[in-house]
C-alpha cells in the first residue's frame, strides 16, 4: 500500500522525539507492500548537530538520519498511531564516502525492511546527494511489542 497523505506532516507526531532531535524534514515516500520508505534532510546552521568549524554535520549523523527515516516507516506500518520508543540496536558497516553533510546540500535517506519478528527488525539504509550513493549501513532495531511495560522494566 502506498501512502499518498504526506504533504501535511508533523515530524513530531510521527517520531518519538522534539525539537530539535527531530532531524530529517520531510518523509517523501511510503510504500507498506514495498516494506520502503524515503525521507529527506536538507542542512543547515539551524540543525542541532551542525558544526560551523567544518561548515556541516559529521558523517556520523547519517545513522541517526537512517534511524528517524526507519522510525516514519514504523509509524505508517503501525496505523498512523502515536509513536512508541524504539531502540537502535547498532548498525553493520557503516560506510560513506563523506568528510561532511555539506551546508545548504539536500540529502535523500531510504530504508528497505529485510527482516522482523515484529519486534526486531533490520533495514538497508542509504543516503543519496543528488542521485550519488554517499553512505550506506544495514540498521538493526528492537520495539517490544509493549514499551511502556517493557520501560517500567528497565
Amino acid at each position: 500500500m502506498l501512502i499518498t497523505n504526506l504533504q501535511e506532516q508533523n515530524l513530531e507526531k510521527i517520531l518519538p522525539h522534539d525539537k530539535p532531535m527531530v532531524l530529517i524534514d520531510n518523509v517523501l515516500e511510503v510504500d507498506l507492500d514495498k516494506k520502503f520508505v524515503k525521507t529527506c534532510v536538507t542542512i543547515h546552521e539551524d540543525k542541532i548537530f551542525f558544526d560551523k568549524e567544518i561548515n556541516g554535520i559529521s558523517p556520523l549523523v547519517g545513522i541517526e538520519f537512517m534511524a528517524q527515516t526507519i522510525g516514519c516507516y514504523s509509524y505508517y506500518k503501525n496505523g498512523e498511531k502515536i509513536p512508541e520508543i524504539g531502540f537502535l540496536l547498532g548498525t553493520r558497516l557503516y560506510e560513506n564516502n563523506l568528510d561532511k553533510f555539506e551546508n545548504g546540500k539536500t540529502y535523500t535517506i531510504t530504508a528497505q525492511e529485510v527482516f522482523t519478528d515484529n519486534e526486531l527488525v533490520s533495514f538497508e539504509c542509504l543516503i543519496y546527494n543528488d542521485n550519488e550513493e554517499v553512505a550506506k549501513a544495514t540498521v538493526n532495531a528492537f520495539q517490544p511489542a509493549d514499551a511502556k511495560a517493557y520501560l517500567k522494566e528497565l
